[in-house]
């Protein structure tokens, strides 16, 4: 792909990579290594049904002093709240999440407010922070945010009825243990769900207007790794190496956005999300395929990758022909998956879409969009089309 000759970027990643099956055992090690010792993990009552937090507390032994479970599915600034001031009541001096993107999500605000004080509502916003905050290791559960190596959240704000964005480049967790047995029993629809989330990060960096080398680089081998894993994962959830692969993709996309940045899907899904309480993977999943179609004439020659990432660009195909070929691919490969194809599958009302299309416009995401959106109408026509 072309870069203009006055590119310029700064790219980041600091976080420390711990990937194996099995490799959650080194939690202890890990927290040591940061001259931590006293570990409150934060968990959803989900992982603790499915016995996922009894391994992790007994590699802590007497090191973890608490655990808070209290996390629903979309996390909140109340959550947020709750949590920070139970992980002060236990003196935690390091934080452990052991989930998805929700959790780690809490996890992250909750190390800003045990290193800076205040309340969750006082660090909304951008560049806000002036150093380190309090160390987290990250054990994701599920494969597809990319929470484990990024600097953002998402949290809904109760008080105004929408989602809002941190973004502290201080908050990348130290640490992220990919142990693929964590995500060995996550159901099909989940697992198709988190996966797409991922794909979505992975091609709204490819397209991001801050897209550069190295955020590319990391795009198209997510993109890749997804589009021959994923299907793997659905249909033989055991299979441990597919599972491996697909954390792997999640995390490259999440180190490719968290550099790149995202663009209308994200905003798109965040607003739909906050209103009709989709999850956020599967507004992503459904809404992604009708986005590439929206910005394809702007992002042709990123999409002209992705259709080599799905091996559907044939010898002496144009760039153009091939863009168009990879929003085709993106379509099936949902279809294959057995993701949920409309809104309307997944809870949301005709009635939503308009409030939601005027929401759109306020998500910071559509900064980076590669074309450009003067009106919530168009953001309406999209909706409408994937209703």
């Amino acid at each position: 792909m072309a870069y203009d000759q006055d590119l310029a970027f700064i790219y980041y990643g600091p976080t420390r990579v711990v990937f194996g099956i099995g490799s959650s055992s080194e939690v202890e090690v890990e927290m040591s290594s940061l001259g931590c010792s006293r570990a409150v993990v934060m968990t959803d009552p989900g992982i603790i049904k499915a016995g996922l937090l009894d391994g992790v507390k007994n590699t802590l032994g007497k090191k973890c002093v608490g655990v808070f479970s209290d996390i629903p599915q979309d996390t909140g600034v109340g959550v947020v709240n709750r949590a920070a001031d139970y992980a002060k009541e236990c003196g935690a001096d390091i934080i452990i999440s052991l989930g998805g993107g929700s959790v780690i999500d809490t996890a992250k605000n909750v190390c800003i407010i045990l290193k800076e004080g205040g309340r969750c509502e006082d660090w909304q916003g951008i560049g806000m922070l002036s150093g380190p905050v309090t160390p987290h290791i990250v054990i994701p559960t599920t494969a597809g945010t990319g929470s484990e190596v990024t600097f953002a959240t998402v949290l809904f704000d109760e008080t105004k009825g929408q989602k809002v964005l941190t973004n502290e480049m201080f908050n990348a967790p130290r640490v992220a243990i990919l142990d693929p047995k964590m995500t060995e029993k996550l159901p099909p629809l989940l697992t198709a769900g988190t996966g797409m989330d991922a794909m979505c990060h992975a091609v709204e960096a490819l397209h991001s207007l801050q897209h550069e080398p190295i955020t590319d680089g990391l795009a198209i081998h997510a993109i890749r790794l997804l589009s021959r894993n994923l299907p793997i994962c659905i249909d033989k959830g055991s299979n441990l190496v597919a599972r491996g692969q697909v954390q792997i993709a999640a995390l490259l996309a999440g180190w490719s956005f968290g550099n790149a940045l995202v663009g209308m899907v994200h905003a798109m899904a965040h607003s739909i999300g906050a209103i009709a309480r989709v999850p956020h993977g599967i507004a992503n999943g459904i809404l992604l395929p009708h986005c590439m179609d929206f910005n394809l004439e702007t992002a042709v020659a990123g999409y002209a990758i992705i259709a080599e990432g799905f091996g559907v660009r044939e010898r002496g195909m144009d760039d153009l022909t091939a863009a168009k070929e990879a929003v085709k691919a993106m379509k099936a490969f949902t279809i294959r998956i057995k993701h949920p194809q409309k809104l309307s599958e997944v809870g949301v009302k005709e009635a939503d879409l308009r409030r939601a299309s005027e929401m759109c416009m306020s998500d910071g995401s559509i900064l980076n969009n590669p074309r450009e959106i003067l009106d919530a109408s168009e953001f309406l026509e999209v909706y409408r089309k994937a209703f």
